[in-house]
């Protein structure tokens, strides 16, 4: 699988939550074929379509739409929420690598007006959140970060560093929802309260939008002669038990992100180094899905990313987590929180256009660029791409 696959074409774009001019099956099939045009590839030769999180928006159905030559794969990933958006990336470079299909789109797309707020995962929440009024991704997310912060001891603004640098970048993005309303300290602190520990800003927003990654075969790509992201690893999954099932409290597990390892002692970060034969600290730049600042957090120290327990604190400050010269470059787009929540996507397409280098917040020479998917999620996943040069 490494190198073997790349993507070759994206797009992203998104509106305010409920403002968007047209309905997911329209936006989705606009992000498909804009992605074909960065690509150079006719639309007509997608033979495959990967998706995650649910949704009408099928690979027949887009495939009809599309006039495709020919369908030759179509996959949901399992798991709900974000936490199957790498995976999506990843089974198209399944797809791909094992000759299954030629050319595949990963893609996402929300719509208010289709599908009303986000909020509720029924999949989730049973009999033993609900009676306790725990209801919401938030209220579990809240649970396992309090116990992030009180039992290892990461301190709060290890959360609040996360967030001013991805309004920080945000700035410099004229895209981004956040643009032209900075954050500084005094003012994340006044956020009101959401779910302890969570205030305002360590929320992300919700947006109306559609965001695709087109993959192709490594030689393909190096014919089509376009900046391509080649795909040196990708991972899913999550620990026995992890979140799967709601009895999961007392688990050793329990304040993880959910790539950390199992009873088995590897997990999903693991895999994925061990895959790509790189280490966390030859990352250049991540992206991290935050639906709450709390469980990304929690994804970079199961990454080896950043250090457990209070000397996170150390590791996340916001000179370290913002471009162009911080040690570890994170959310360079300004993620979900700042820039636009499209069930993380959009910021796959972020970590592709740091090895363009086209990022509005560009890491100078980055040559590796991580995407992790959304967190304490049933199932999470992870791909890291890699520039020609890493190869």
């Amino acid at each position: 699988m490494r190198g073997a696959s790349a993507v070759v074409g994206v797009s992203e774009f998104h509106y305010p939550r409920g403002k968007a001019p047209s309905g997911e099956r329209q936006m989705i099939l606009r992000a498909i074929l804009e992605a074909c045009a960065d690509a150079g590839i006719s639309p007509r030769e997608v033979d495959g379509f990967c998706s995650y999180a649910g949704g009408d928006n099928s690979g027949p159905v887009l495939a009809s739409d599309l006039g495709v030559d020919e369908l030759r794969w179509s996959s949901m990933v399992w798991g709900g929420g974000g936490g199957g958006v790498a995976a999506a990336i990843n089974a198209a470079a399944a797809a791909v690598v094992s000759g299954q299909a030629d050319c595949v789109v990963a893609y996402r797309g929300m719509s208010q007006a289709d599908t009303g707020r986000l909020g509720y995962a029924k999949y989730y929440f049973d009999n033993h959140y609900l009676p306790h009024g725990a209801a919401t991704p938030a209220h579990v997310c809240a649970l396992r970060t309090q116990r992030l912060l009180e039992h290892d001891g990461v301190p709060r603004s290890a959360m609040r560093n996360l967030v001013l640098a991805a309004y920080a970048h945000a700035q410099q993005n004229p895209e981004a929802a956040a643009y032209g309303k900075p954050l500084d300290e005094a003012g994340y602190d006044a956020g009101r309260a959401i779910v302890e520990p969570f205030r305002l800003w360590d929320c992300s927003r919700e947006n109306d939008g559609a965001a695709a990654v087109l993959v192709v075969s490594a030689e393909r790509a190096r014919r089509l002669g376009v900046p391509a992201a080649y795909i040196l690893a990708g991972a899913q999954g999550a620990p026995g038990g992890y979140s799967s099932r709601n009895d999961s409290e007392s688990a050793e597990t329990y304040i993880s992100a959910g790539f950390a390892a199992g009873p088995r002692g590897v997990g999903v970060a693991d895999r994925l180094w061990r895959s790509a034969g790189v280490k966390p600290s030859e990352v250049d730049v991540v992206q991290v899905y935050e639906n709450f600042s709390g469980p990304a957090v929690a994804s970079l120290i199961d990454h080896g990313l950043c250090p457990p327990g209070p000397a996170a604190g150390e590791f996340m400050t916001v000179a370290n987590l913002t471009a162009p010269g911080g040690r570890l470059p994170v959310n360079t787009a300004g993620g979900n929180i700042a820039d636009s929540f499209i069930n993380g996507m959009g910021m796959a397409v972020e970590a592709v256009r740091q090895l363009r280098g086209t990022s509005t917040n560009q890491v100078d020479g980055a040559a590796t660029s991580l995407f992790i998917g959304g967190p304490m999620a049933p199932l999470v996943s992870s791909v890291l791409f890699g520039t020609a040069e890493t190869l």
